[in-house]
């Protein structure tokens, strides 16, 4: 198993405010960190470095080969706090950058079993026989779809649907999601921001997976966001 990941800035933003990373940490263990800045044209581009590069080395100085699960839940868990208190901090100390932020979703494959950790509505899917998600969005409009107050198809285009209730940077502690997956012989693992599944149903999502090779797959993912609109940034990765 590889890992391929791409961004774009889309047709409507001036800027790019997600980053990631994608690595490998040994024959058979990939992972890959990706995340969507807020916080204004600055802010939101801060956050998100800062945020990949932490966790990123976290990851890179944290994992020795073998490791359980478990032990990986915690190595990511840590290097998320850590992330969260140096982009707080750095809000704090720069008028500028107050109030920024970002979601994330990090990753790390081993093998074919998959630690997901997330804050935010960035996310993660499983595609093997069908697509499915594997995150729950931590926002305004998630969880009125948990309530049974609307369905995930008015929650595409509700009006608040860009109104996230956790974000890293934002407050001095935040707590992560963690989710544990196996990928299934043949399976795909996605990880990606709000500005592809904004712009891309799952169904093509799905279709355009199993269509065409990993590497091909992530570009025509980006083409077909850019094509419905590209109204935000578009970051997809590949565990394939």
């Amino acid at each position: 198993m590889q890992v391929y990941g791409r961004t774009d800035k889309g047709r409507v933003r001036q800027n790019n405010q997600d980053a990631f990373v994608t690595g490998k940490l040994s024959d058979s263990v990939h992972f890959a960190v990706v995340c969507d800045g807020m916080g204004g044209a600055n802010g939101g581009n801060v956050a998100s470095s800062l945020a990949v590069k932490v966790i990123t080395n976290r990851i890179v100085e944290g994992y020795r080969e073998n490791m359980s699960l478990q032990s990986i839940h915690y190595m990511l868990e840590s290097a998320i706090a850590a992330a969260n208190v140096l982009v707080y901090d750095t809000a704090v100390s720069d008028p500028d950058l107050h109030g920024m932020g970002t979601t994330v979703v990090a990753v790390i494959v081993s093998g074919q079993d998959a630690v997901i950790a997330h804050i935010g509505d960035s996310r993660a899917y499983m595609i093997a026989d069908d697509i499915r998600q594997l995150t729950r969005d931590h926002s305004v409009v998630w969880e009125m779809v948990e309530k049974g107050e609307i369905t995930e198809a008015e929650a595409r285009i509700h009006p608040n649907k860009n109104f996230i209730t956790r974000a890293l940077g934002v407050e001095e502690q935040v707590e992560c999601e963690i989710t544990d997956a196996e990928i299934p012989e043949n399976g795909m693992l996605l990880v990606c921001t709000d500005g592809l599944t904004n712009m891309v149903e799952n169904s093509e999502i799905a279709r355009i997976l199993k269509k065409l090779s990993p590497q091909d797959a992530v570009e025509k993912l980006i083409v077909s966001a850019n094509m419905s609109g590209g109204s935000d940034n578009i970051t997809a990765c590949l565990f394939a």
